[in-house]
């Protein structure tokens, strides 16, 4: 099932599923034929050789195109699929750092992260802390502040860093440009 205004094509009216007393009409080349009994629409389609369908249920009165109801399917469920691939998912990747990193080993991640914003997904660094290290939550800070100020050309700190249990935790975004 494809989806258009909210309804499903499925669920889309046609010919004589209609039942409203009038429509707004649009003809095959996309022009306004006007307001019409349902009737006198489902007469021009028949005419035509092809279908009535009622592409817009909520308006006032309700709009209908006479169009090959086939054909119809088919590109929307072609533009439906154009659209899904244009779609970008942005994911949260995580970096995971500890309070006894090396400079070196900092720089790693930093680079990690660079590269992940890059492809446009968001960085959530997370400083852990194990057995004594939660003595000294406060002092490790200045980590995810290295950490930040080693992507300032790259990202915007989203989340300034907050301690959750035994971790503390900083998202980051990719710079606008």
């Amino acid at each position: 099932m494809y989806f258009m205004e909210g309804k499903t094509i499925s669920e889309l009216m046609i010919n004589e599923q209609i039942r409203d007393k009038e429509v707004r009409v649009i003809g095959e080349n996309g022009e306004q034929l006007g307001i019409m009994s349902s009737r006198d629409a489902q007469a021009l389609a028949d005419e035509a050789g092809v279908d009535l369908v009622k592409i817009a249920p909520t308006a006032q009165p309700p709009v209908c195109r006479i169009v090959d109801y086939g054909k119809f399917k088919y590109e929307q469920m072609k533009r439906e699929k154009e659209a899904k691939k244009k779609q970008h998912v942005v994911e949260i990747k995580e970096i995971r750092l500890t309070p006894n990193i090396d400079t070196n080993d900092l720089n790693t991640k930093i680079n990690a992260a660079r590269k992940f914003l890059k492809e446009g997904d968001r960085v959530k660094v997370t400083l852990r802390f194990r057995g004594r290290e939660m003595a000294h939550m406060q002092t490790s800070k200045h980590i995810l502040d290295d950490f930040a100020e080693g992507l300032a050309d790259a990202a915007v700190i989203e989340k300034a860093p907050k301690v959750e249990g035994r971790s503390m935790t900083m998202f980051l975004a990719g710079k606008k440009n």
